[in-house]
């Protein structure tokens, strides 16, 4: 196919609004830690997306979306981005590199939503050799099974854009990091975020950025691109509301750092879900995760005793599967004639295709982190020394603080 200049121009916007986010992301983390980490969190998630960059352009690309081999991994054609140039790839209508950058900004994404689990405590040495080979271990491949015509394709696993290959992942894998670090210690008494307007600020670019993650898994300006959009959008606001009605309802009063988590959870929600169903069934798929993502914010978690710093599990894990399972069953090829019908739609099959793509991610994502955890805490450790932890990482990691006070 030729090249269409309006779908390439969308997508180059696209690309560019998920860019965005990561470093919105850094804002809605940064403020929700204690003062004395937020910079720590800040580097973090800008050195990953300069490092997971250049692995995407070394050898990550190749191994998501590579020639298939036997529907595991992708071949090396594209080691180095050799091949990847302006023509684009059969079936697209925009230059291969673009969808590449596209691509890349997902990879980029999806280690960066983990640092939640272990802020505060997590050595920087251990974080990056973790995240490597996390991007390129357990991304890379499942990123290959589901989109890049590897056996979950096959089977016929719908996620439109994320909500398996990313949120899942990122959400399984966080739970078990924080398990294994363990607690943060003298956190009982400082559990209100430092700067609740800096996770505002985030939150707001985030729901933003969510217009290019969603509706430039479309790849192309079309009905279903601007269907994703409208999803994304109502989904957003039906978790906001009923994060707002449940606080108000059990905690007395509506809090804004309620509000803004609703809003994650609905849009993680609607990620898998967002090209294949209803603007009305965005609400009922935002609104779940939404009520999913606080029973395990604040019932579940509490229980169990994980501190699970910023909610990734609860947030994105829990609200992605939930999408996953919302994907089969309220997806119509009345919107989207490659996708299904689901379960309302009187078919069950692309639920329990749904349901077994969950427990293939969860299992890989978890073992696989327990694994590469053990490997990197013998090479060079994963958690700060107590005195480094109370001190803070700003100043024992970088030796640099985020709030200087001047006469």
């Amino acid at each position: 196919m030729n090249i269409n200049y309006s779908d390439t121009v969308w997508m180059v916007v696209a690309t560019a609004m998920v860019m965005l986010m990561i470093p919105t992301l850094a804002f809605f983390y940064g403020g929700l830690v204690r003062k004395k980490n937020i910079l720590s969190v800040l580097m973090q998630t800008f050195v990953i997306l300069a490092v997971i960059s250049l692995q995407w352009i070394l050898f990550g690309y190749t191994l998501a979306f590579g020639p298939d081999k036997g529907h595991l991994i992708g071949g090396l054609d594209f080691l180095f981005l050799n091949g990847v140039g302006t023509a684009p790839i059969k079936g697209q209508t925009i230059p291969h590199q673009l969808f590449m950058m596209f691509q890349m900004m997902f990879a980029v994404i999806t280690p960066t939503l983990i640092i939640g689990a272990f802020v505060e405590r997590i050595k920087f040495s251990g974080f990056l050799i973790f995240t490597i080979l996390w991007s390129t271990i357990i991304y890379d491949p499942i990123a290959h099974w589901v989109w890049g015509g590897g056996w979950l394709h096959a089977l016929g696993a719908l996620d439109f854009a994320g909500g398996t290959v990313i949120h899942i992942t990122a959400g399984t894998s966080a739970l078990v990091l924080a398990l294994l670090l363990g607690k943060r210690k003298g956190i009982d008494s400082h559990r209100a975020p430092h700067n609740l307007p800096f996770s505002v600020f985030g939150a707001g670019f985030l729901w933003f950025g969510w217009f290019g993650f969603n509706g430039g898994s479309a790849l192309a300006m079309n009905g279903v691109a601007i269907t994703a959009i409208l999803n994304t959008h109502i989904a957003a606001a039906s978790g906001a509301v009923v994060w707002m009605i449940i606080d108000w309802k059990y905690n007395e009063v509506p809090t804004l750092l309620g509000v803004i988590t609703g809003l994650v959870s609905g849009l993680v929600a609607i990620t898998p879900a967002a090209g294949f169903v209803s603007p009305l069934s965005s609400i009922a798929i935002g609104g779940g995760g939404s009520l999913i993502g606080y029973l395990f914010v604040d019932k579940i978690k509490g229980k169990f005793g994980y501190d699970d710093s910023l909610d990734v599990f609860g947030v994105h894990g829990m609200a992605g599967i939930w999408g996953a399972i919302a994907t089969g069953i309220f997806s119509s090829k009345s919107i989207n004639k490659d996708g299904a019908n689901g379960l309302i739609y009187g078919e069950t099959s692309q639920l329990v295709v749904q349901i077994l793509t969950i427990l293939v991610v969860v299992a890989v994502s978890a073992i696989g982190t327990y694994i590469l955890y053990k490997i990197v805490d013998k090479i060079t450790g994963m958690r700060v020394d107590e005195r480094s932890e109370y001190i803070g990482l700003d100043l024992t990691q970088h030796h640099e603080t985020g709030y200087t006070l001047m006469e």
